[in-house]
Parts: C-alpha cells; structure tokens; sequence
C-alpha cells in the first residue's frame, strides 16, 4: 500500500500542473462513460429497491448511498445495512461511493450564521460528532466495497477565507486518519459550505496534499456561486478528482436564485467538459445527482428526464 500511496501522490503532483494522470487507466473493455455511470438513488426514490430498478433499466454499473427509507446513511441499523447490500448485490451494480454527511455542519471556531433552510438529508450531526462519524464511515465503505467517501468543508461563513486555516487543518488531520484506514475522502465543491467553487476546491486538495484527500468535482454547485463550471471553475481541478457530480442549474442573475434543470438545460456547458473528460484520460465514476423536479414532483420521471439529457450529451461527445 505504501508504494501505491507513493504513487498517488506522484499523480498529484502531475495534476497540479495540469496533467490527468491522477485518475489511472481504464479496465479493458470498460472505457466508456457510460460504463462508470451510476445514481445517487434517493434522488430517485427512498425506496432502494425500485431506485435499483431503475438504475439497472438503463444497464448502469454504479449507485451512490446517502439515504435510503427516509433516513441518513449513517443512521442506518445493521439490519437495514445487511438489506440494501442484499439488494444491491441482486441488481448487481456497485457502490460508487458513501456519500456521508462529514463536516456538513458549523465550524466550532466560525459557527455560520444560517439565513437560509440548509440540506442536512436527513443528517443532524455536529463537530463533536466528527471521531465517530468518521469511525462509521469506513465502517460502511468498507461493508459496501468501496473506499470512497463523500466529505464537506463546514456551513459557509460570510468570509470564507477567515475560516480557511481552520479548515485546512481539520481536513488535513482527518485525511491522515483516512490514510492508516486505507481510505479516500472526497472533498465536494458545496455552495453552503467553505469550499464552493472549482478554485476553492483546487486550492484546498491541493494545498493538503495527501493521496487520501481527493476532489469531488460539482460543476452545477459552482454554478449557484457564479463560477463558470466549464473551462473556469475546471482548470483548477483537473487531475484532482476519481468521481464526479452532474446535475444542471440555471442563475438568475437579477434574483441570485437558482434553478434545478434536466442535464443539458442549463448553464453548465456539460458538452465542453465532457469533451475534455475524454481528452484527459478521465477514468473516475460519474454520479447523477438528479436535484430537478418535474412540475408534478414526480421524482423518477424527473430523474428519467436528467438521466436521459445526460446520455445525449454523452453520445454526442463519446
């Protein structure tokens, strides 16, 4: 393990300056991204098995765990853990990643200030919690085959540059727990949070710099923080991340409101960036995180209609 580390961090090094190495070579036969395309499954339905259902009509390999029967992840009993692994294994796909729900909380030093409704997903946890929640993270990775695992940066605080060295810190020292536990976190770009954008997500992996903290890449989240996803918010990520988020978003920019859309009806130019995907060797999984809602709130068929933009646009760069 610790020649792959060395590695990895070879890998980071490349990415820092542009390169793509970092995300490895393709299995034989397994080159397409359709190939590694999955679904978080409650943005499908609470319901694993028929989230499953749908994921396996489309013949996807992957799915992504944050809540199943209406609670979090990491609330689960042991039973309910033994029953979605059960069913996961019947559908035959594989766990992409634990999308838990660290560091989705307040800084102890630069508690955040909330004046809006923030998406916790079932999750009520706070900094003491940290230790064990991290503890039952690898717990769960390890029992669904993955080692991947989904980290925050702390609710955004009006200056986020003030609560950057505490956050550093926290993740460094959180990245070296994960590393003796052979495991990856991935750090998503999270609008509510301290690290929003492609440069504030770039700049922290970076900075730590540890095989054991990876980017997650949300081009649509860097959208409701007025980035350009696509080539700007990129360039700062590029090489840095194993797995990516995709949903759509479009800004008003007289309100500063966000909107939900199927994939390929907004503002992120998902064409260009899957283009340089492809350019760059990309072999990470891909996560549909559906987010829009059909004027009828119909869940599924609103994740048919976000799934089915996402397959056009990946046909039409493939």
């Amino acid at each position: 393990m610790e020649e792959q580390w060395t590695r990895r961090n070879f890998c980071l090094a490349l990415g820092a300056l542009g390169a793509s190495a970092t995300l490895g070579a393709a299995e034989p036969g397994k080159d397409s991204m359709r190939s590694r395309l999955g679904v978080i499954t409650d943005e499908i339905t609470q319901d694993l098995d028929k989230a499953l259902d749908f994921i396996a009509s489309y013949s996807l390999s992957y799915c992504e765990l944050r809540e199943l029967w209406g609670r979090n992840i990491m609330t689960l009993s042991p039973s309910d853990l033994e029953r979605a692994k059960q069913i996961i294994e019947k559908h035959h796909v594989q766990v992409a990643e634990i999308a838990s729900p660290l560091f989705k909380y307040n800084l102890p030093e630069m508690p955040a200030q909330p004046s809006e409704r923030r998406d916790t997903f079932m999750a009520t946890f706070t900094d003491q919690d940290t230790e064990s929640l991290l503890k039952k993270s690898f717990q769960i990775a390890r029992f669904f085959g993955t080692e991947k695992i989904r980290i925050f940066s702390y609710w955004r605080v009006e200056d986020p540059e003030k609560a950057y060295p505490h956050v550093r810190e926290r993740l460094a020292k959180t990245a070296a727990v994960a590393a003796q536990n052979k495991m990856t976190l991935l750090l998503e770009n999270e609008p509510t949070c301290n690290v929003g954008t492609g440069k504030e997500l770039g700049r922290l992996v970076r900075d730590i710099n540890s095989p054991a903290l990876r980017a997650m890449w949300d081009p649509a989240n860097a959208v409701v923080l007025d980035e350009i996803p696509y080539p700007d918010g990129y360039k700062y990520v590029r090489g840095l991340f194993p797995h990516l988020h995709v949903k759509d978003a479009k800004r008003d920019t007289s309100t500063g409101k966000t909107r939900w859309l199927p994939v390929g009806s907004g503002d992120v130019d998902f064409r260009g960036q899957f283009q340089a995907l492809l350019r760059d060797g990309y072999r990470g999984t891909i996560s549909l995180e559906t987010h829009y809602r059909r004027p009828d709130g119909n869940s599924l068929e609103s994740s048919r209609e976000s799934l089915d933009g996402l397959l056009k646009v990946l046909k039409s760069v493939a």
